[in-house]
């Protein structure tokens, strides 16, 4: 019963260990890791200026529920006057402005023949959608079909359709 035991206990440490060892060169190998250090530096200031979440349910930090124990936030530049009155009088132009009532609508989506049409995003010809599509194929990358779930069949690799121009 002892050897079991022992047998057992000797596995779990084995296993601890390899843990142990790997989690370590896995952080040190990983890009923008942060030293014990800029961690333990990081947690000073977050107990300074109250930016630590509160006990409890509240879901606010320290610095929301008691602002007189903590420094003050320096302030942000805002927008002037101007600025936003200029702002809001491009909103009502495009119709980019809340309709009334309660359904969550832009002015422009309820009546599109009130405001200018938005100008069209510029995007990928058919062409450029499907030479993405062949080098990912290429790669090896896995693209999937919305409709059937399933993979491009591998003959479409082997004879790509010739280009249409």
């Amino acid at each position: 019963m002892t050897v079991k035991l022992t047998a057992k206990l000797a596995l779990v440490l084995a296993l601890a260990l390899a843990a142990g060892v790997s989690s370590r060169t896995f952080a040190q190998d990983m890009p923008g890791a942060k030293t014990r250090a800029e961690v333990q530096a990081e947690l000073l200031d977050a107990e300074r200026t109250g930016n630590i979440l509160a006990p409890g349910n509240s879901g606010k930090m320290l610095n929301e529920l008691y602002p007189e124990r903590y420094p003050a936030k320096p302030a942000t530049q805002g927008l002037t006057h101007a600025e936003v009155q200029a702002q809001l009088l491009e909103a009502e132009r495009s119709g980019d402005i809340l309709a009334p009532g309660n359904s969550g609508k832009m002015l422009n989506e309820l009546y599109p023949e009130r405001y200018p049409a938005k100008p069209a995003m510029q995007g990928l010809t058919r062409a450029e959608v499907r030479e993405q599509l062949l080098d990912a194929w290429r790669r090896g990358d896995s693209v999937l079909l919305e409709n059937s779930g399933n993979d491009y069949p591998s003959h479409a690799m082997a004879r790509p359709r010739p280009r249409m121009e």
